[in-house]
């Protein structure tokens, strides 16, 4: 007769008490590890909890552009002079950017910015714990934010003209809900 079934053997023992060990470490990582990035009306992460490199300004009643990027990617590059355009046209309305780099070598970053010398908030995300956290696979991504704290709307890529109009529309949009 097989006792295999009946009486386990120390090695089945084994494996089923590493079996369960995993399952009980999956039910113990925070939901957030699996969340999917937020979706419009959906509230934006607290960019304070992610230990960003640099100087984070007062978001708060702000309407908020959140853009990744890097000094290697092509889009990026071009996509600055926009968010440039956007500061100068809504910051003293209360529309803040923040340009997170996701270049793993500073200097890298610190060249880039030098050069173009953007007049918004420039952080990193040396560890990239908030690009994980929002789930960014294309560069750039940009996350528009209501003054509420919610998202409005996500970019992801940078297609010139189009999507400058697309910025141009929906900040003037948010900072019109924002002071209603």
């Amino acid at each position: 007769m097989n006792t295999l079934f009946l009486k386990p053997n120390n090695s089945l023992r084994h494996s089923l008490r590493h079996l369960i060990a995993i399952a009980f470490a999956i039910l113990l990582v925070p939901s957030s590890t699996f969340a999917a990035p937020p979706t419009a009306g959906e509230v934006f992460p607290d960019l304070v909890k992610f230990n960003l490199e640099g100087a984070l300004p007062d978001l708060k009643d702000k309407v908020v552009l959140v853009d990744f990027w890097a000094s290697w990617c092509g889009p990026c590059k071009k996509s600055f002079p926009v968010m440039r355009e956007l500061h100068e046209k809504f910051g003293a309305r209360g529309f803040v950017v923040v340009a997170v780099s996701l270049d793993r070598k500073q200097p890298a970053m610190d060249a880039f910015v030098k050069k173009e010398a953007p007049p918004f908030t420039i952080l990193r995300d040396a560890k990239g714990s908030l690009a994980e956290a929002l789930k960014i696979d294309t560069m750039p991504t940009s996350f528009l934010v209501a003054a509420d704290g919610k998202l409005i709307t996500t970019h992801r890529g940078f297609e010139g003209e189009s999507t400058r109009k697309k910025y141009l529309a929906e900040v003037e949009t948010a900072l019109q809900a924002a002071h209603k």
